[in-house]
């Protein structure tokens, strides 16, 4: 009786986001070794310029038409980014004072920008008001403050309720409805809010519902879809005036790590069609937001350090680089990963490479947490050489404490 065969660990989904030429990373068409000398320096990210309008794309292709289309700013806040990204979508959505700065420099027009989060101040709410951006109000004392602002400029408060939904996302990456949150208003405390909205005479827009992020199920987003239209349609009721706006949040994932498989992008599309023709006419021509970050720009981008040192610790092999969790916190396995998992991570002058052997790539730190790849197969390297964390245009420099232990910082480059 033959043996049963050895179960191989699981893989990396393929990435093609970037070619190779030479043996070498292309990273906007520019070979890796080039862009650093162009850089000057390691550690830096760059996100690459074609593959961000590529994702776009692909997302009008599959999503309705009718759909409209926002950046969330938190995934990459970025200054060039987000002015290409500008030219691309219907919309950007902003957590802070400093992201909305970036937001208003850039061809949007204000009544096209949202500000989303929790403990949003006086200053942020005077700024957004003054400057005709929706607020996503997240709490009854919010909304009592937009409008007492509202009020002292002599301008209508432009709102969404952010919903806090009675459901969650399954299989999300990390839960933003469901439960208690800081984040919205519970469902069952929003026609209160609707009916108060109506009496301060703010100008009421529509529903912000997002539920999680991260997902690469597609019957989870497909369920988390019919919920929140449904929602949205129970809530319209005790409205001060039909809805015009309903954002039913992002959740789209990209894979990160071995095991993980590619969100089947046009079966989303599909489900969400079907969906819209059948709520179309309840809806009373509300426009459709989707809101995404890390799916316009995660697999665009990819972080760049050098090694500087090789050593073998006990038959253990570590490539020391001049980068780490300072900078890609995510990367690291401490933003979020309960078991730490590899990112994908290939030597980007020597994809492919000669000689294979099994390493870890650390940084500088003192800290056994400074891990960018725990004993992954990478092509044999040597001081000089570039490695290269792929998937790291989302949540990556700003996402991650850049001054601790006080090294140089990261540069960032959009080619």
């Amino acid at each position: 009786m033959n043996a049963p065969a050895p179960k191989l660990p699981p893989q990396h989904a393929p990435l093609t986001q970037f070619a190779v030429a030479d043996d070498c990373l292309l990273v906007g068409g520019v070979p890796l070794t080039r862009l650093a000398q162009r850089v000057g320096q390691t550690p830096f990210y760059a996100y690459d310029r074609a593959a961000i309008t590529a994702r776009v794309a692909a997302l009008r292709q599959a999503l309705p038409a009718d759909v409209h289309l926002h950046y969330a700013m938190k995934a990459n806040p970025m200054p060039a980014v987000v002015q290409h990204l500008a030219t691309l979508v219907d919309g950007i959505d902003v957590a802070s004072g400093g992201e909305l700065r970036v937001a208003l420099d850039t061809p949007m027009a204000p009544g096209h920008i949202s500000f989303a989060g929790p403990g949003k101040s006086d200053t942020d709410l005077a700024c957004a008001i003054a400057a005709g951006i929706v607020l996503n109000l997240e709490s009854e004392g919010e909304m009592e403050r937009a409008a007492a602002i509202g009020q002292r400029l002599g301008i209508t408060p432009q709102v969404n309720v952010r919903v806090n939904p009675d459901f969650e996302l399954k299989s999300s990456g990390m839960k933003m409805g469901g439960g208690p949150k800081q984040f919205g208003v519970d469902a069952e405390h929003v026609p209160a809010m609707l009916r108060r909205i109506g009496a301060l005479g703010l100008d009421f827009h529509g529903f912000h519902i997002f539920s999680g992020s991260q997902n690469l199920k597609v019957a989870a987003l497909q369920e988390a879809h019919e919920k929140t239209f449904a929602l949205a349609l129970r809530l319209a009721a005790d409205a001060p005036r039909p809805p015009r706006i309903l954002n039913i949040g992002g959740g789209f994932g990209i894979p990160y790590f071995p095991g993980e498989e590619r969100l089947d992008l046009p079966a989303v599309g599909a489900n969400l069609a079907r969906i819209l023709d059948e709520v179309r006419a309840q809806l009373q021509g509300a426009q459709v937001v989707i809101e995404l970050g890390r799916y316009l720009v995660g697999e665009a981008g990819v972080y760049v350090c050098r090694v500087v040192d090789r050593k073998e610790s006990r038959g253990h092999v570590y490539l020391v680089t001049d980068g780490g969790l300072h900078h890609h916190l995510s990367a690291s396995g401490n933003f979020g990963q309960v078991i730490r998992k590899n990112y994908p991570v290939v030597i980007g002058n020597r994809v492919q490479g000669g000689a294979r052997e099994k390493a870890s790539v650390v940084g500088p730190l003192c800290t056994p947490l400074d891990l960018l790849a725990d004993q992954m197969e990478l092509a044999r390297a040597e001081p000089g050489d570039l490695v290269a964390v792929l998937q790291s245009g989302a949540y990556g420099m700003t996402a991650s404490p850049a001054g601790f232990l006080s090294h140089p910082a990261a540069l960032e480059i959009l080619v």
